[in-house]
C-alpha cells in the first residue's frame, strides 16, 4: 500500500475525499489544503488520471527535524535518491524556520544532498531542470519539521492540456470542476454559460457528463523519471480511460451552451472543447447577457452556471452592477425553472440578482476569496417580460429628463442636474455631462439597513441605463459623505479621461473618474455666467479658483485681466488648459499657486471684482491657519476691501447650510451685503435650495 497526499484548493478538501473515496482510495484523513490516503498502485495512478479536484499528488518519502541547514542536509541525504531518480529533477521548496530563513536556500541544501548521493556512489551527476524537470521534489518546511516527497504529478493536474489560451481571469481546471459538481447539475440534462470565456466551467462539465479521465489529454507526468514507474501498468488505466471517454461521448444526452459577446474569446473556447474532444456536444454563439433567451423554452430544463466578471471596486464598477442585475431579470423572465449557479468573488454583485440563494458554498481563487451561490428559479407567468426596475425612480427620472434636456439644449449647455434626491427612498444625485452620467450616492443614515441601501443604490444604476439609453461604460459612481476643508482635492485614481463639455458661450475639460469633483461645480453655472456679464474691462480676481472655471467667464466678458488662485498646482494647470480652450492667454492672464489666504494678507493689489467661493472649513496642512466660513468671514472681508477698488464688487459664495451673514460687522467695515442666492439657482437645482449661498458685497453706499 502507498501512503498519498492529494493537495487541492482551500475549500474543496471534503469534495476531494469523496471523489477519492469513489475511486476507490483507502484511510482517507483531511487536512487543510488536502487529503492523505492510502492505496495500491493502480489506485495511485487512478487517482491521477482521473481525479478532477486535486491539485497534485505526492508521494511522501521521508519528515525530518531541521534545527540548522546541516539537519535539513543530512535529512535530504538519508533517502536513496539512486533508486528513485532517472532523469533531470529540481526542488520546490516552501516554508522558513529560524535555521532556513529563505526557501531558495532550503531547495539548494536539498539539491546538494540529491546531487551528493549520486557523486558519492561514483554515479553521474543528474542535471538540474527546473522548468520542466523529468522527477520534482516537493518539501515543505513547517516549524522544525521538513517533509520531502516526490511530486508523481509534474506540473499542477489541473493543466488537463486542453486549454492553450484564457481569458483575463482564468479559473483553474480543478475549480471549475469542482463548481459544476457542487452547481447541483445533472449529467444528461442541459448547461448554459451565458459568460463562458474561453469555457471552462462547460467542458469540465462535458468531461464528467461523457464519462472521459480529466486527464487523459496530458502527456508529461511527474512519475515518468520516477524509477518504479510501471509503463504496463498505466497504459492498462490510459487504455481502459480511452474506451470510457468513446462510450461516454456516445452515450451522453447532455448539451453545453456556451454564450459570449466577444467572439474572439469564443474562437478559443471552440478550440479547447474540441481539443478536450468534447466539441460535438457544444453550440457556441456569440450572445450578449441583454438579448439572452433560453435556448430549449420547451424544456427539459436544466442548470445556468457562470463565473461572471467583477471589479476590485464595486463603486467603480457600475456596469458589473447594471450587468447582474441584467441577469438576474433575465433569468427571471426566460429560465423559470431552471437552477441558476454563480461563481464569484463579489457577494456585493451577487445582491444585484435580486434573487435568494438555496445553498452556498465558499472557495478560494488563487489568493481572492470566492463564495458560489445556488439558486432555484422560480417557473414563469410565460409572459417573458421582466419586471421594472425601481420603477418610481425610473419614472421621475424620465420624467425629470423630459423637461431639462430640452432646457439644458436651449439654454446652451452640457452639464446638469437630472435627479436630486426627489424620492427620499432613492437618495442619490444624478448629474449629466455630455454623454457621460454621474450618480452621485449620499451616505444613507445609520437607522436605514445598510444592504437595503445598497440594493437601492443598484437599482439606481440599472433603471439609470435603461431610462437614459446609456452605455454602461459612460455611467460614473461616486459616494459622497459629509467632507471638510477642501474635499475636491481628494485624488480618487490615474485614468486622466478629461473631455470636453460645454456652458454658454464658454468651454471646459471636465474629468469624472480621477478626483471626488468632477472639475466643474454645476451649481454655480448661473453665478459664473453673472460675473461674464460683469467683468468687461475690469480687473478681476478668483480666489479659490479651483480649474478657473469662473475665470474664463471672466475673460470671456472682456475682463482687462484675470488673477486666478489657488493652492493645488494641479488645478491650476487645469484651469490653464481651460483659459487655453477658450483662447486665453497672454499676460493679462496670470495663475497664481499660493495660500488664498496668506496671499490675500499680503497682496497690494487693486481689483474691481473679485470672486471668493471658500472651503466650508480648512485644516489642510498646506495651509498656514485653519478656517471656517462662518467664523471667519468678516476677517475675509477686512482682507478682501483693501483690494476692492473704489466702486468695485465682490461675488461671495459659500456652500455651508444655515450660513449668516454678519451685515452688522460688515457694516463696521465700510461694507454691504445683497443676497442673490435666488438669482444664481437653475431649475436643474429646484429641489436643493441650500446647494450654496451667494451675496454681492460692495462699499457702503454704493449699489
Amino acid at each position: 500500500m502507498n501512503s498519498l497526499f492529494a493537495s487541492t484548493a482551500r475549500g474543496l478538501e471534503e469534495l476531494l475525499k469523496s471523489e477519492l473515496e469513489t475511486l476507490g482510495a483507502q484511510n482517507l484523513q483531511v487536512v487543510q489544503g488536502g487529503v492523505h490516503f492510502q492505496g495500491d498502485d493502480r489506485l495511485m495512478y487512478r487517482s491521477l488520471l482521473w481525479s478532477r479536484l486535486a491539485s497534485r499528488i505526492l508521494l511522501p518519502l521521508s519528515e525530518c527535524s531541521v534545527y540548522s541547514d546541516l539537519d535539513l542536509y543530512l535529512g535530504a541525504q538519508a533517502i536513496d535518491w539512486t533508486n528513485l531518480i532517472d532523469g533531470t529533477f529540481a526542488v520546490h521548496f516552501s516554508g522558513t524556520n529560524e535555521a532556513i530563513r529563505n526557501s531558495q536556500f532550503g531547495a539548494l541544501k536539498v539539491k546538494d544532498a540529491i546531487v551528493d548521493s549520486f557523486t558519492r556512489k561514483n554515479l553521474p551527476r543528474p542535471d538540474v531542470d527546473r522548468e520542466q524537470p523529468d522527477v520534482r521534489i516537493n518539501v515543505w518546511l513547517n516549524k522544525d519539521t521538513a517533509s520531502i516527497a516526490l511530486d508523481l504529478s509534474g506540473e499542477g493536474m489541473h493543466q488537463r492540456g486542453y486549454r492553450q489560451q484564457t481569458g483575463l481571469a482564468p479559473m483553474k481546471e480543478n475549480l471549475a470542476a469542482a463548481t459544476v459538481l457542487r452547481s447541483g447539475w445533472l449529467p444528461g440534462t442541459p448547461l448554459l454559460d451565458p459568460m463562458c470565456g474561453s469555457g471552462t466551467l462547460l467542458i469540465e462539465a462535458a468531461l464528467i457528463a461523457s464519462d472521459r479521465a480529466p486527464g487523459l489529454n496530458r502527456r508529461h507526468w511527474g512519475f515518468h523519471g520516477w524509477k518504479a514507474h510501471q509503463p504496463e501498468l498505466w497504459r492498462e488505466l490510459i487504455d481502459e480511460a480511452q474506451t470510457r471517454a468513446r462510450q461516454g461521448i456516445a452515450q451522453t444526452s447532455s448539451r453545453f451552451f456556451g454564450y459570449d459577446n466577444d467572439e474572439r474569446v469564443l474562437e478559443r473556447a471552440r478550440g479547447n472543447a474540441r481539443r478536450a474532444g468534447v466539441a460535438d456536444l457544444f453550440t457556441f454563439a456569440v450572445q450578449d447577457v441583454a438579448q439572452l433567451s433560453n435556448p430549449l423554452p420547451q424544456g427539459p430544463t436544466g442548470t445556468v452556471i457562470s463565473n461572471p466578471p467583477y471589479g476590485e471596486r464595486l463603486e467603480s464598477e457600475p456596469a458589473l452592477i447594471a450587468l447582474h442585475s441584467l441577469l438576474g431579470r433575465v433569468m427571471k423572465s426566460q429560465f423559470g425553472g431552471w437552477h441558476l449557479s454563480l461563481f464569484s468573488a463579489s457577494p456585493d454583485l451577487l445582491s444585484c440578482l435580486q434573487l435568494r440563494a438555496d445553498r452556498q458554498f465558499k472557495a478560494k481563487n488563487g489568493p481572492l476569496d470566492c463564495v458560489q451561490k445556488n439558486y432555484q428559479l422560480a417557473a414563469t407567468s410565460g409572459d417573458g417580460v421582466p419586471a421594472q426596475i425601481a420603477e418610481d425612480y425610473a419614472n421621475r427620472l424620465r420624467k425629470n429628463m423630459k423637461k431639462l434636456d430640452k432646457w439644458a439644449r436651449q439654454e446652451g449647455i452640457e452639464c446638469y442636474r437630472l435627479y436630486d434626491a426627489d424620492l427620499p427612498e432613492y437618495n442619490v444625485a444624478v448629474d449629466r455631462y455630455a454623454d457621460w452620467v454621474v450618480i452621485q450616492e449620499y451616505a444613507p443614515p445609520k437607522t436605514i439597513d445598510a444592504m437595503k441601501a445598497r440594493q437601492r443604490l443598484f437599482d439606481v444604476i440599472s433603471a439609470t441605463l435603461t431610462v437614459l439609453e446609456l452605455p454602461a461604460n459612460r455611467l460614473v459612481l461616486k459616494t459622497r459623505e459629509k467632507q471638510k476643508g477642501k474635499s475636491q482635492y481628494q485624488k480618487l485614481g490615474e485614468k486622466g479621461e478629461y473631455f470636453e463639455v460645454r456652458e454658454f458661450n464658454a468651454r471646459f475639460w471636465v474629468n469624472l473618474t480621477d478626483y471626488l469633483d468632477t472639475g466643474l461645480f454645476i451649481d454655480h453655472r448661473l453665478a459664473r455666467r453673472m460675473l461674464g456679464q460683469m467683468s468687461k474691462g475690469k480687473d478681476f480676481l478668483n480666489l479659490f479658483a479651483y480649474t478657473g472655471s469662473a475665470s474664463v467667464h471672466a475673460g470671456l466678458g472682456g475682463a482687462r485681466s484675470t488673477t486666478t488662485v489657488d493652492m493645488s498646482r494641479t488645478y491650476l494647470e487645469w484651469a490653464e488648459r481651460n483659459m487655453r480652450l477658450n483662447g486665453l492667454s497672454g499676460r493679462q492672464h496670470r495663475l497664481m499657486q499660493a495660500d488664498c489666504l496668506s496671499w490675500l494678507r499680503e497682496s497690494q493689489e487693486q481689483f474691481d471684482l473679485i470672486f471668493i467661493d471658500p472651503p466650508t472649513f480648512s485644516n489642510s496642512k498646506r495651509m498656514e491657519e485653519s478656517f471656517d466660513v462662518q467664523r471667519d468671514h468678516l476677517q475675509l472681508m477686512r482682507d478682501l476691501k483693501r483690494l476692492l477698488r473704489a466702486g468695485g464688487t465682490i461675488m461671495f459664495s459659500n456652500n455651508k447650510r444655515g450660513f449668516k451673514m454678519d451685515h452688522q460687522g460688515l457694516a463696521g467695515l465700510g461694507l454691504q451685503a445683497q443676497e442673490i442666492t435666488a438669482k444664481t439657482q437653475s431649475q436643474d437645482f429646484a429641489r436643493n435650495r441650500h446647494i450654496h449661498n451667494c451675496w454681492l458685497i460692495t462699499h457702503a453706499g454704493k449699489e
